[in-house]
């Protein structure tokens, strides 16, 4: 690690003044267009790049959380989903989401966006059409294996994506927009799914074993078993997503921009922005940080930078966060079902409320963020915030004060999303660096979505206190890393204003606190 700091690469390491001369070309770039020009072309870039992505996040959300909405329409009693069979079903999705995330990022860079992410939207989609299909709960487990290969490169390639276009305290407004209408996809899911599942017993031709199962129960073991018409309406919830799927990448690789240095470059799809418009944009960029444009790719340097130790305390610090946030993702409609008490259409139809408060609160705390030029005071309300709610979650006895919990809960860990991945972006410079960051970041997300699929089992109804107690765990935690990296960037800070080492090998970069 102190080799790392001595000896850091030309891309991070250089001292990277901000003369006049480079100073001057900036602002002359920025110049040619007026104010209003100027917000005219963030407009244009804001209503293209942030609503594609957002969408196509929708749909990603949606897929790889959507088994414990299937569940509660009937899947659980078909595949026979006793014991911890659903556990290892939305387990194993991580493993290979967790461990492509490096490779994908730089396969990103490599092909580009516009055929990268459309491509592997359209793959899960198909993916997603074959969990309808399935006659067994095993099958189920190579399924998830290949949803995860193909999301893996997504969400980090979004986040990455998003900090090459934006100077950093114009940020985190757009990363909150970004993945409020994903987190807006987990709150109507449900409703969504809930209508999709009424087409139950629709489907010709089909065999007998895809219909709903009828058969014993623990009140009369002796009712004989039996199928329903048609296909059973949890995997008429999958086909009908994976289709929407497919349609929105379809959709997206005709929206979707390149990185700023190639977005005037001419290729299929609508037509973005113009030589000058991208010299604009680049120029913005340099003026900010001075990484615009990516130095060559070599291995050695892209997996030197994992050496750093911020890049692995906001590693930490999403995961704690994605504990919480796939916890309730995952869990909700069956905490709502068995263990409040809601029937099967009132439990999937209050999962969008508190969703509805997290849109808002995490909305909120990016505009006033990038105002202040702060992140980290966010997190730490966050962070409070969980460990009110979830506690209130697992152990009030009355069904109104937990779903109160419930709210705060969803609300801190959703919010806390969009905070934790600009105040890493903003604290990281260097594209390969942010390349890597976002993807180990992404992963550590990735173990934490591990952790929050296990910790809540069904044998733990109705109360789920291991999962309770682990994500309040996890809330405390996020508290304690904030406030240690706080203090890391206070004192890294406070040298180089006293003319001590540059930070990020850059005059006149500070940390984001």
């Amino acid at each position: 690690m102190a080799s790392y700091e001595k000896n850091l690469d030309i891309e991070q390491s250089e001292k990277v003044t901000s003369d006049n001369s480079s100073e001057r070309a900036n602002n002359a770039v920025i110049d040619e267009f007026t104010p209003e020009e100027q917000k005219a072309i963030v407009r244009k870039i804001d209503y293209r790049l942030v609503p594609t992505l957002g969408f196509m996040y929708c749909v990603s959300l949606m897929d790889r959380t959507n088994t414990g909405i299937a569940v509660v329409a009937g899947m659980g009693v078909d595949l026979v989903l006793i014991g911890d069979r659903y556990s290892i079903m939305v387990l194993v999705f991580f493993i290979t989401y967790v461990a492509l995330q490096p490779p994908a990022t730089v396969v990103l860079r490599k092909l580009g966006p516009r055929l990268f992410l459309p491509l592997i939207v359209i793959l899960w989609g198909i993916t997603m059409i074959g969990f309808g299909f399935v006659k067994t709960w095993i099958a189920l487990v190579p399924l998830r294996l290949i949803l995860g290969i193909f999301e893996a490169g997504f969400f980090p390639g979004c986040a990455y994506l998003l900090s090459c276009w934006y100077p950093r305290y114009q940020l985190q407004k757009r990363n909150a927009v970004f993945y409020l209408i994903g987190s807006m996809a987990s709150a109507f899911s449900g409703i969504l799914a809930y209508g999709m599942s009424q087409l139950a017993g629709y489907g010709t031709g089909m065999p007998q074993w895809m219909g709903a199962h009828f058969g014993p129960t623990a009140l009369d073991p002796t009712i004989p078993r039996s199928f329903g018409s048609g296909l059973a309406g949890w995997r008429w919830i999958f086909i009908l997503q994976g289709v929407l799927t497919v349609i929105v990448g379809l959709i997206g690789w005709y929206f979707i921009v390149d990185f700023p240095e190639h977005a005037a470059k001419k290729g299929i799809g609508k037509k973005f922005l113009t030589e000058r418009e991208v010299a604009f944009v680049v120029a913005r960029i340099e003026k900010d940080r001075h990484d615009a444009i990516p130095q060559e790719f070599a291995i050695g340097k892209y997996l030197k930078h994992a050496l750093d130790l911020k890049v692995w305390g906001f590693a930490v610090l999403f995961m704690l966060t994605t504990t919480v946030t796939y916890a309730i993702a995952y869990f909700l409609p069956i905490i709502l079902k068995d263990g409040m008490g809601f029937s099967t259409a009132a439990s999937q139809c209050l999962i969008a409320p508190p969703y509805v408060l997290a849109a808002i609160v995490m909305f909120a705390f990016a505009y006033y963020g990038d105002k202040w030029h702060i992140r980290s005071p966010f997190i730490l309300a966050n962070g409070a915030l969980a460990l009110i709610g979830l506690p209130l979650m697992g152990f009030a006895t009355n069904v109104g004060a937990r779903y109160f919990g419930v709210f705060l809960a969803t609300t801190a860990a959703n919010a806390n999303v969009p905070c934790v991945l600009t105040w890493q972006a903003n604290n990281i410079r260097g594209q390969w660096k942010r390349a890597l960051c976002s993807a180990t970041l992404v992963g550590a997300g990735g173990i934490g979505g591990i952790i929050g699929s296990t910790v809540f089992r069904k044998q733990d109804n109705p109360g789920y206190v291991p999962g309770i107690i682990a994500c309040t765990l996890a809330a405390g935690l996020i508290v304690v890393v904030t406030l240690l990296l706080d203090l890391k960037f206070h004192r890294a800070n406070k040298r180089a204003a006293a003319g001590g080492k540059p930070i990020e090998g850059l005059e006149g970069f500070r940390y984001t606190l």
